[in-house]
């Protein structure tokens, strides 16, 4: 164990290959995979009809497509498993793929559309919370579960979901908490924040600024900015103004413009600290700008390291992944919802959701579908530990557990996908 953070969280700093198994387009394709699930009684009624099916409504295009493809992949590595162990309930399980898109589209609403059409019991997706907020009441209302590998929004916490909405990602407040304890122990007594203005940003800005506080530094600059915006130099000039040492940059693909801007003005990385966060921490976004634009740039994203032999998995799954973020999320989820259907005996969301809590925690452990389902079947209690972490969902459909990854750019602009280092926590610490 290493010391974790200076503020003195309940967190502790494991090393990579000690959590390896503990611890954010085409159109439709049909394939066997996995169930449904919700449990409230609040909830609307459901009825199954024998076959688990799954939707997925992950980012194809939009300004979250790089997370498309691991997300993908470790739905598909789930439900290859899942299948050749025998199905869900005696059948192969069927999958339908859709598009999330972004924000700034209609198109996650016209996939949950024909998703429910297709007799979806459960929906994996969105990767963005803001995609996910705007479609959640048609998931949930017609019964089905709405379960996301990568939504982080602090909101999904306390929203009205009818107890059918379940993550395998964390909520902002851990990540927000590690982002805010490393900036600070990285000796940034000031800080600029830059953040997209919704919920997943402003959430996640409010976290680290607090945490920052807490630590004893002071953020001396905050801009929440319309990721829209066409141009980012009257915000950066905020920045510039208060000449921070550190600086945190909490948004999407645009973050490429505002990198830009932060160099035009004088800001580069070599003189100030900069930092980020799933939502932008990626291998496609930066790659063509000059060398070392990046170089020694740290970004936070949710969950474990991926296991090695995971990722050949994946790989033998898509040979073009090039990003493993939020696979073992994707995976985990899948599997999830497939024990949640064998345990209720049922592929109705509703049933599925009831039993997911009690397939996570407390019984026999096991880390994959085929071990999982045989202790089923021979009437144990089962407790799910997947390849993100250990899940153990809370009453919020929250991971009580999780771990974040901390992440360094070189000076190709891409990150290693083996991290610096891992934290991990309990949500509520």
């Amino acid at each position: 164990m290493i010391r974790i953070a200076p503020v003195g969280r309940a967190l502790a700093v494991v090393a990579a290959t000690s959590l390896a198994l503990t611890a954010c387009g085409g159109g439709d394709t049909a394939t066997q995979t996995s169930p449904s699930a919700a449990p409230a009684s609040s909830a609307p009624a459901s009825k199954g009809d024998g076959t688990l099916t799954l939707g997925t409504l992950l980012p194809q295009t939009g300004s979250l497509a790089f997370l498309g493809p691991p997300e993908f992949a470790g739905v598909d590595l789930a439900l290859k498993e899942i299948n050749e162990a025998g199905g869900v309930l005696g059948k192969p399980v069927v999958k339908h793929d859709t598009d999330s898109g972004d924000t700034t589209t209609n198109i996650a609403s016209q996939s949950v559309d024909k998703l429910l059409a297709q007799n979806a019991d459960a929906i994996i997706g969105a990767a963005s919370s803001s995609v996910s907020e705007s479609v959640i009441d048609k998931i949930t209302g017609a019964g089905a579960i709405h379960f996301s590998p990568a939504n982080t929004s602090d909101a999904f916490t306390t929203i009205a979901d009818k107890g059918l909405y379940f993550r395998t990602s964390p909520p902002d407040k851990l990540q927000g908490r590690v982002l805010g304890d490393l900036v600070v122990a990285d000796g940034n007594d000031t800080v600029g924040i830059m953040a997209m203005q919704d919920s997943y940003g402003t959430g996640l800005a409010d976290q680290v600024a607090k945490t920052v506080a807490d630590g004893g530094g002071e953020v001396v600059a905050r801009v929440d900015y319309d990721p829209k915006a066409a141009d980012f130099s009257a915000d950066i000039a905020k920045i510039k103004a208060e000449n921070p040492k550190g600086i945190v940059l909490i948004g999407f693909e645009e973050t490429a413009k505002v990198v830009q801007e932060l160099v035009k003005q004088g800001l580069p990385a070599s003189k100030h600290k900069w930092y980020m966060v799933d939502g932008n921490t990626s291998n496609t976004n930066y790659v063509d700008m000059p060398k070392g634009t990046l170089d020694g740039v740290k970004g936070t994203i949710p969950g474990a390291a991926a296991p090695e032999e995971f990722q050949k998995k994946l790989l033998g799954v898509n040979p073009d992944l090039e990003d493993f973020s939020y696979a073992p999320e994707s995976y985990d989820a899948a599997n999830l919802i497939a024990l949640g259907a064998e345990a209720a005996k049922s592929d109705a969301g509703v049933d599925i959701a009831a039993k997911l809590m009690e397939v996570s925690k407390g019984g026999e452990k096991c880390n994959n579908f085929k071990q999982c389902v045989d202790l089923l079947k021979a009437g144990k209690d089962i407790d799910y530990d997947g390849v993100s972490g250990p899940v153990e969902f809370n009453e919020a459909g929250d991971p009580a557990v999780a771990t974040i990854g901390i992440y360094q750019y070189g000076s190709d602009n891409k990150y290693a996908t083996k991290a610096l280092e891992y934290r991990t926590g309990n949500i509520a610490g």
